[in-house]
């Protein structure tokens, strides 16, 4: 007998660059451990969701990313569909949203200016990173690196011809990057701490700077809270004086390094959840 009908549904391609693959795969893996564990799970596009052929399910469990998916996604959600990532947290992920977010919860996030793509504003300080104000990465621009005001100026004029009215503007620190993934933010059915794990970027000379994997899971869980995500994962830097500061949060990330352990984990998650379990 099945335990209730769920939808899965996958990132829009242009916001998976070179991720496309991997961001299917863990979906896939989680709709099939929900499989096991008595759940009819449906995976689909988001362009499926705009126009669907059938009322909603007992529960989705998603991906996307596109403002006009995440306006239909709510609809369903204030009519009680229980949705993981919520589609509101996503939302939250939009930069411009993330960084009012995090500044209210005192997050320590990385100093972050949001600016109008038509004016020519001065960096506070060099280098600086200068990145679209709503979603993470669609295309080359979304992302600059900016040693110069004269490429910080650019970098803005570029997102401003695509239409792009705002950017952001974040400061560039030093330090070892480190990546990490999460799910859940607070208890875990054991009564241990919620599942996460972290490791330095790869193409990086990593200095060993002080890093406490407490402290850094505290930051993301807090960060996570924050915004109202329950599986999520991000970038930040360890700095020389043992400082860590966050540096970016994603909805549902690829959770490349760890698929196999990581769908199994969101499946018993979403299960809990599915089966009134605490966030």
């Amino acid at each position: 007998m099945s335990r209730g009908r769920s939808w899965g549904v996958f990132r829009e391609r242009t916001h998976s660059p070179n991720r496309e693959v991997d961001d299917a795969e863990i979906l896939r893996l989680t709709g099939k451990h929900l499989e096991e564990r008595g759940f009819d799970v449906v995976l689909k596009s988001p362009d499926e969701l705009l126009a669907p052929a059938e009322g909603p399910p007992d529960f989705v469990f998603l991906m996307c990313e596109g403002a006009e998916v995440l306006r239909q996604l709510r609809n369903w959600e204030t009519g009680g569909l229980r949705q993981v990532n919520s589609p509101v947290a996503v939302l939250n992920t939009y930069r411009e949203r993330m960084i009012a977010q995090f500044e209210e919860a005192d997050v320590a996030f990385i100093r972050s200016a949001l600016v109008s793509t038509a004016a020519s504003p001065r960096p506070a300080s060099l280098p600086v990173w200068v990145k679209r104000s709503d979603v993470h990465n669609t295309q080359d621009g979304d992302v600059v690196f900016a040693a110069t005001e004269e490429a910080c100026r650019a970098a803005l004029e570029a997102l401003a011809r695509r239409d792009l009215p705002r950017a952001v503007l974040q400061e560039h620190l030093e330090g070892d990057l480190v990546k990490f993934y999460g799910i859940g933010t607070g208890g875990a059915r054991d009564g241990g701490p919620p599942w996460f794990r972290w490791f330095y970027h790869k193409d990086q000379t990593v200095a060993g700077h002080p890093l406490d994997p407490r402290g850094l899971a505290r930051l993301a869980r807090t960060a996570a809270a924050a915004l109202g995500l329950e599986v999520y994962g991000g970038d930040a830097i360890a700095t020389a004086r043992g400082d860590l500061v966050l540096l970016d949060l994603n909805a549902w990330p690829s959770f490349a390094l760890y698929r196999d352990e990581a769908s199994a984990e969101i499946a018993a998650y979403l299960d809990r959840r599915l089966t009134g379990g605490a966030r």
